[in-house]
């Protein structure tokens, strides 16, 4: 029972970081249907900018946080760059035509931080805090686990109150239901779509820290498999619902943990994306996801 618990927060931790990034893709897509598969890719210049913060200030609180506030702020930048110059030209082109963009964005950004002279194609060692346990009942969890749990939780949390009570939440809503006719009620849709893309990229940005955090190295491609494996969660929760990604990613994380302890570490992938096929299968839309009627 013990090591089921401690796999359990272990899956927790690692499904509450999934759920932060794939909350950017299923964002995007419920407003524009885009797959940004760049997104990933911001997450790794995130968890490069924490680290660069955090080799200045130490692996303090108060580094963290600042780490956490710089990781942010880029993210949110880049992303409004990424909008701007590659996706917004091509709002009105086919899809596939945007899908090929936004894999050239991720090449690009990968490679770019490659050939940079202060990062470099080698990994590098992420600077971390101290690590201390805490035992709640039978079960001892790291201070790094509970920053990462409560941090994402309130990021959650955060996100559902501007979608659901603020006045850019209720423009989001109406841009996604339908562009045109939110256009002709009085809503700037570029302005909404470029703030989609910034909240996204900002939560994906505290997803890269907590993500070096809790495995706490970095290079350029880091964010390739934490980013696949968000979309996943964002598919099995249902593409475009909020809930189902924030699901979708713990059920992800705690899957794949469980795997590597009471079967092989060989399987966790397989076994990750078999439940996808699964819940799909019985299910089209994802777990929470809705069917959508397309009149032809």
């Amino acid at each position: 029972m013990e090591t089921f618990l401690k796999q359990f927060v272990n899956g927790l931790s690692l499904g509450s970081i999934y759920a932060l990034i794939a909350l950017g893709y299923t964002m995007v897509y419920g407003i524009v249907k885009l797959i940004n598969f760049a997104h990933g890719d911001v997450m790794m210049v995130g968890a490069y900018t924490g680290y660069f913060i955090l080799r200045r200030t130490g692996a303090t609180p108060a580094g963290l946080l600042l780490a956490f506030l710089g990781a942010m702020t880029v993210c949110a930048l880049l992303s409004l760059l990424i909008e701007r110059c590659a996706y917004r030209p091509l709002r009105n082109a086919p899809r596939l035509n945007s899908l090929i963009t936004a894999i050239a964005v991720e090449l690009i950004l990968q490679n770019t931080m490659r050939v940079l002279p202060f990062v470099g194609p080698n990994p590098r060692q992420f600077p971390t805090m101290e690590t201390k346990f805490f035992s709640l009942g039978i079960v001892q969890v790291s201070n790094v686990q509970v920053i990462v749990i409560v941090l994402s939780a309130v990021l959650m949390v955060v996100l559902n109150y501007i979608i659901r009570r603020t006045k850019t939440g209720r423009a989001m809503r109406a841009v996604s239901f339908d562009m045109g006719a939110a256009s002709l009620m009085g809503v700037n849709v570029n302005r909404t779509i470029a703030i989609t893309f910034v909240i996204g990229s900002v939560l994906a940005g505290a997803g890269g820290v907590l993500y070096a955090t809790a495995y706490p190295q970095v290079d350029p491609f880091m964010g390739y498999i934490p980013g696949l494996k968000a979309f996943v969660a964002a598919v099995l929760g249902g593409i475009g619902s909020i809930p189902g990604a924030m699901a979708g990613g713990v059920i992800l994380g705690v899957a794949e943990t469980m795997t590597k302890a009471y079967i092989s570490s060989q399987y966790s992938d397989a076994i990750s994306y078999s439940i996808l096929i699964i819940i799909l299968l019985v299910k089209p839309a994802g777990l929470l996801g809705k069917k959508q009627v397309v009149k032809v």
